[in-house]
């Protein structure tokens, strides 16, 4: 029957069904297959599983009937123990039986070694020794580890052996001089003893470190080993002696000594490191022991610093280079080094201070003797304290000598107390003192400069404290100027002396205190001689100027006699102090001149005695001019020209004309005031008031005066009266 068109989806619907039946056959076809060949592997697990449970059955059953074997086999071993026990002393019997002879000989071996350590047949007695061991070991395995009585011997023996092999290290060098094989004998006993294995459980003798150790103590023993006594004088000896030693010994170990020892024992290295190490060891015993007098002092630290490293010794050429010690540690620190420098510098400032302090106390007691200084070849003053401080003599307590090398010629340094000057022996001890180090030097230097500037202050202030008691009356000093003049000299011999306190190269201002202090010191002595000179002139220069100095010159001629008798000394002085001194005598009694003019005592009263007053004017400088001629100053630099510019002040005889010739004094002396030509126009006694204003206003509207290097004051040191108002300028003082 044929579908309708109007129901296409019908049609189709068996063959759809048809499809859907075909699949889900198929699909449980599959499922079917996969579930029968899961229960098929199950199938053949089981029957493997029960096939090994019977096989593990089976295992256990045997494991049970083996245990139960054993467990027999066990009684039975214990049944025959008694005979293993058996066995085992048979075959030590047998090993004894067989090693009896052996055994016996070991006392008698033991013995023989002993007299051939005695004997110094090292080698022999090693071998001994061995055969000995040899023998341990053969009967210690069979006996199982059990110790015979019969070797208790071996162990001393081998100790006995190695301090002999020890003492033959100990004294490789004396013995490789005299006994070379002995030394080869015992350093191969050492090597071949470090490569032997022994199988016994013994402890390791290590005689190769052990003789490594007794070479090194052996050596600083015979170098080091007697303690250094600090006793002044010793230490350079002892010193001299390890220059030469040294080097003698390193010597020796490289040609003597290595040749017996293996190479990788580097002797002379070891030598070198051991003497240097010894060396320091025993410089810093030395160093926390007593302090070192100054001599030991600079001997240790120029050994050390220039001659320990230096071609003389450990810096030979002729040392290779295994003797080579300067990347060492330094034999002084620098901490011993300041200490080593301090001590020189501190013993010889002590010395110096106490010898300075004696020759100024000498010098002290001698001011108040009765009988003058005394004089040298040349007729100057002379004292004890050049005799000390720059002639010493005495003996001398200590010297000490500069190492001395090859080639070099002996050279010996005095320290203190020589018959040599003072300063000469200071520059000495700086010159020395470069040899070690400039530093000490520098610190030499400055304690020279240092002592010898205490020295002139007190020396200045003894020279105070003498005059001050002589002004008083608390002391008699008969000599009173000579001594001053004698000290004037001493100035003069340090002023002249003391460069060579500077050493080449060193700091041009380092001598400006001492001479400074120099100076001062010759100032003060010359003030304190012209101080003398015034107190013999004061009470003369109080009647000048007078009615009666205007008509006689016995005033000025008492001031020259007292002038001349206090400046005849002046000759015992050395120039140019001598000279300083005149000059300063002269200018003194000018000073005082003026100052007595200055005063007012005297107006002229007319024309005649203002003449007679310039011609005394002129006399009196002549007269000085002529006195300090005869004393031996130079005209060119005497103050008393300046009497002869007021005379002209005063001869003048046209008062108007006073303005030109106080321009003209001014010219002359830049540093006179209106007060001093106040004080002199009241000497004239004829100038008016205006007269007076007119010759003060030129001093002010004058041209200024020349400046000139050579013008010494001499106004501005004279205290002029204060001069009346009416004298007075507007722009004056009064004002």
């Amino acid at each position: 029957m044929k579908c309708s068109p109007h129901f296409p989806l019908l049609a189709r619907l068996g063959q759809y069904r048809s499809r859907e039946v075909q699949r889900t056959c198929s699909l449980e076809a599959r499922i079917k297959s996969v579930v029968q060949s899961y229960l098929e592997g199950v199938k053949t697990g089981v029957w493997q599983l029960a096939q090994a449970s019977e096989a593990v059955q089976g295992a256990r059953e045997a494991l049970g009937q083996a245990h139960g074997l054993l467990q027999g086999t066990a009684e039975a071993m214990q049944t025959l123990r008694p005979l293993r026990e058996q066995v085992a002393q048979h075959k030590q019997l047998q090993v004894l039986s067989q090693l009896l002879p052996r055994l016996w000989a070991v006392p008698a071996t033991v013995a023989h070694a002993r007299s051939l350590i005695d004997a110094r047949q090292l080698l022999e007695a090693y071998v001994c020794l061995r055969e000995l061991e040899q023998l341990q070991e053969e009967t210690w395995a069979p006996l199982g580890g059990l110790e015979l009585p019969v070797f208790e011997g071996l162990g001393p023996l081998a100790e006995a052996l190695g301090q002999a092999v020890e003492a033959a290290a100990g004294a490789a060098g004396q013995l490789a001089r005299e006994d070379p094989a002995q030394l080869v004998a015992a350093v191969r006993v050492a090597e071949v003893d470090a490569g032997y294995t022994a199988s016994l459980e013994l402890a390791p003798r290590d005689w190769r470190q052990r003789c490594l150790q007794a070479l090194q103590e052996g050596l600083d023993r015979t170098h080091f080993g007697t303690p250094l006594l600090p006793q002044p004088g010793a230490l350079a000896g002892w010193l001299e002696a390890l220059r030469v030693a040294l080097p003698a010994e390193l010597s020796i170990a490289e040609a003597l000594v290595a040749p017996c020892c293996p190479p990788y024992y580097k002797v002379v290295q070891l030598w070198a490191h051991t003497l240097h190490s010894g060396l320091r060891r025993c410089l810093q015993q030395l160093l926390g022991g007593p302090e070192l007098g100054a001599a030991d002092a600079f001997t240790l630290l120029h050994w050390v610093l220039h001659v320990y490293l230096g071609p003389e010794m450990m810096g030979s050429l002729e040392l290779g280079p295994e003797a080579d010690v300067s990347q060492l540690e330094p034999l002084l620190t620098p901490e011993n080094i300041e200490q080593l420098e301090a001590t020189f510098v501190a013993q010889i400032q002590a010395n110096v201070t106490q010898w300075l302090q004696k020759a100024l106390d000498g010098e002290v007691a001698e001011w108040n003797r009765e009988q003058e200084p005394g004089t040298d070849s040349s007729g100057f003053y002379h004292s004890p304290m050049p005799a000390i401080v720059l002639q010493v003599g005495g003996k001398r307590p200590g010297r000490w000598e500069a190492p001395r090398g090859k080639g070099e010629e002996k050279r010996t340094w005095t320290l203190l107390m020589t018959t040599r000057c003072c300063l000469q022996i200071l520059e000495e001890n700086i010159r020395v003192s470069s040899l070690v180090s400039k530093s000490l030097q520098l610190r030499v230097q400055g304690m020279a400069l240092s002592e010898l500037g205490t020295f002139l202050r007190s020396f200045s202030d003894a020279l105070i404290r003498f005059s001050r008691d002589h002004a008083r009356g608390e002391t008699m000093a008969p000599r009173y100027v000579p001594y001053l003049l004698a000290t004037l000299n001493h100035q003069s011999a340090l002023s002249s002396s003391v460069s060579v306190l500077q050493p080449d190269g060193a700091a041009s201002g380092a001598l400006a205190p001492v001479e400074t202090a120099l100076d001062e010191l010759q100032r003060r002595i010359c003030r304190l001689v012209l101080e003398a000179l015034l107190a013999e002139l004061q009470p003369l220069f109080a009647a000048l100027p007078s009615r009666r100095w205007l008509s006689s010159p016995e005033l000025l001629d008492n001031v020259c006699e007292r002038t001349a008798h206090v400046c005849q000394d002046f000759r015992r002085v050395r120039n140019p102090a001598a000279q300083l001194l005149l000059a300063e005598a002269e200018r003194t009694v000018v000073l005082q001149y003026l100052r007595a003019l200055m005063q007012g005592r005297l107006v002229c009263r007319g024309a005649d005695e203002r003449t007679q007053a310039a011609e005394r004017l002129q006399h009196d400088a002549a007269q000085l001019r002529e006195l300090f001629l005869g004393l031996g100053l130079e005209e060119s630099v005497q103050c008393a020209p300046v009497l002869l510019a007021l005379r002209d002040l005063l001869n003048l005889r046209d008062p108007v004309l006073l303005g030109l010739e106080v321009a003209g004094l001014r010219q002359k002396f830049p540093d006179v005031s209106e007060d001093h030509v106040s004080a002199l126009l009241d000497l004239r006694g004829d100038v008016s008031r205006e007269q007076r204003l007119a010759a003060l206003s030129s001093l002010q509207a004058g041209p200024q005066p020349s400046p000139s290097a050579g013008r010494r004051a001499l106004f501005s040191l004279v205290p002029a009266p204060a001069p009346a108002l009416s004298s007075c300028l507007p722009s004056g003082p009064c004002s």
